[in-house]
């Protein structure tokens, strides 16, 4: 792992543009970091491709190159990868198309960033057996045995998780029910997972290097439901139901749950892990989960 301290300095000291990067590839660009990417980039000077299946219904905003593409039809990506230098992979299929989809953005990209996960952190949280993290793991070694210059984001967990965990049971009442109201994360902003690939996307210095990104604060599940609570303006309760009431209740499936049950009771009683990685890369604070909450209010109101 990089000094990305040092590093961070060396990229305010030089031009943002001098690597002469100018067509660059986001995939999973309707996603909610792809789309936080896309959005970044077009503040810059270099053109914009987006990767989706349905360009139709993608909403992406205008100066972007809407391309339809499928990262399991190989062919289909010849005409996203045209011309392209780098990419941004966010890879939203099944492992079996993995090797493949590699191997063609290889023949046309010079550099990718892939949006991977802390499979490697010697943290009880990420540590857990965890498939989508296996796959990450076999992804990242096709990308180094490719011959593309790379760059690896491993963030934990999203801020945004809170949207689908939580803003149902908010919108309809002022009780959550949820497993391991205790257990601390340190949720990180989409907005900033955007802003460390944006840095990466656009300076070669970042080659070869992978950033492990969590928010600035370590929250209990509880704090974060009350901090959407304060937003919101309402009082909420966070009612902790056990592992078996969450399998029946919580509407995921199964193997997911319990990837979730067996992070949150590994991490029982250890602080969360906060890097200082995205202030490192782009010389701005993290933003905190009331930052993020305040962004997304009106997701939790009825």
């Amino acid at each position: 792992m990089c000094d990305v301290a040092s590093l961070a300095q060396c990229i305010i000291d030089v031009p943002k543009f001098q690597c002469g990067m100018k067509h660059i590839l986001v995939t999973g660009a309707t996603g909610t970091v792809g789309r936080q990417v896309v959005s970044q980039l077009l503040a810059t000077d270099v053109r914009v491709r987006a990767l989706t299946r349905d360009p139709s219904v993608a909403n992406l905003p205008g100066g972007v190159d809407v391309r339809r593409g499928d990262l399991t039809v190989p062919e289909s990506l010849d005409a996203c990868l045209d011309g392209v230098d780098v990419v941004f992979l966010v890879w939203t299929a099944g492992p079996g198309a993995v090797s493949t989809a590699v191997d063609r953005i290889a023949e046309y990209a010079r550099r990718i960033v892939f949006l991977s996960s802390p499979h490697q952190t010697p943290h009880p949280l990420f540590q857990q057996p965890n498939p989508l993290a296996t796959m990450h793991a076999e992804i990242e070694r096709l990308i180094q045995a490719s011959g593309l210059d790379w760059t690896f984001l491993r963030p934990g967990m999203f801020a945004a998780n809170a949207r689908s965990w939580w803003a149902p049971q908010i919108r309809a009442g002022d009780v959550v029910r949820w497993p391991y109201a205790e257990v601390p994360t340190a949720p990180i902003h989409e907005a900033d997972i955007a802003a460390v690939a944006v840095s990466a996307l656009l300076d070669t210095r970042h080659n070869n290097a992978d950033y492990i990104l969590t928010g600035p604060q370590s929250l209990t599940q509880r704090e974060q439901v009350e901090i959407i609570g304060d937003v919101i303006g309402r009082s909420l309760r966070f009612e902790e139901i056990s592992p078996e009431e969450a399998r029946q209740e919580l509407g995921f499936p199964l193997p997911a749950v319990n990837m979730l049950l067996n992070a949150w009771a590994a991490a029982i009683g250890q602080p969360a892990l906060v890097t200082s990685t995205v202030t490192d890369i782009t010389g701005n604070p993290a933003r905190s989960f009331r930052d993020w909450a305040i962004d997304r209010v009106d997701e939790f109101k009825s």
